[in-house]
């Protein structure tokens, strides 16, 4: 009797452990299907993550296409060096929207006056008068790359409204057309100073049409020379100026128009 209940024991033991391999054997691919379920939740987050890194990127696109946004024109400006003799100067306007109504400038290794500084307040001043615009929602940067070593303000200031004006309404001006010439608090244009010397600049590289301030499409230029005579022996020599009447346009051999304001030069710039 006691050798058939070890018996019975025994094959008991023998069909619980088999039960608990079985049971083994069916638990683990369950372990492996939730641990695939969580490295595919791990994988979720991460494309999650990726995404939004495409949603990060997406918005550094939209800010650099809001810097894009930025207008920057450019044109020839004539200047005169410290010995009088014309140059033309590269003048570049950025109107920066959504701004404060910031005024920079950036300058290259010349000499800035005071009164570029008048002319560049007056300038925006005629730009928002025709315009119609708010400057105050812009920043302006206003660069001068110059052969000069000066740059006269006054006669610069025709120059920077018409930049201007095509900064803020993201028009091109016409690069063939240059302009000399003060701007006044109402966008008029008073005289310029030597006009001759900055229409031959403006001729050499390039320029169609020379616009000059009422009145000084024609003008006197003087002519120095020097004169010497013998008395006994010793000479004197002195200098000895002419003036003389000048047509700037067959002088030259540039087109030349007279305009009165700001108004007005706007037409040959912008069609």
């Amino acid at each position: 009797m006691k050798k058939q209940n070890k018996e019975i024991l025994l094959y008991l033991g023998i069909i619980f452990t088999i039960l608990l391999v079985l049971n083994l054997l069916l638990v683990i691919p369950n372990i492996s299907e939730i641990e695939g379920e969580i490295n595919d939740e791990d994988l979720d987050v991460e494309d999650e993550e990726s995404i939004r890194g495409d949603v990060k990127e997406e918005e550094a696109v939209e800010d650099i296409d809001i810097e894009r946004n930025i207008t920057k024109v450019e044109m020839m400006l004539p200047a005169a060096d410290k010995d009088g003799k014309g140059v033309a100067t590269t003048l570049e306007v950025e109107a920066i929207p959504n701004g404060t109504g910031k005024t920079l400038t950036d300058i290259d290794n010349i000499l800035f006056w005071a009164d570029t500084q008048h002319s560049i307040r007056m300038a925006k001043l005629a730009a928002e008068e025709i315009t119609g615009m708010n400057v105050n929602d812009y920043d302006l940067i206003y660069s001068i790359d110059a052969k000069a070593s000066v740059v006269g303000g006054p006669s610069a200031g025709a120059a920077m409204s018409v930049a201007t004006i095509g900064a803020l309404t993201g028009r091109r001006p016409n690069k063939s057309v240059i302009i000399t010439g003060r701007v006044n608090h109402d966008g008029s244009i008073g005289p310029a100073s030597a006009i001759l010397e900055k229409a031959k600049a403006s001729k050499d590289i390039g320029a169609k049409l020379f616009l000059t301030p009422l009145s000084q499409s024609e003008g006197i230029v003087y002519e120095r020379s020097e004169h010497c005579e013998d008395f006994g022996h010793t000479e004197i020599c002195q200098e000895e100026v002419r003036p003389i009447r000048v047509d700037i346009a067959s002088d030259v051999g540039i087109d030349v128009r007279e305009v009165g304001s700001i108004k007005g030069a706007k037409e040959y710039f912008f069609s």
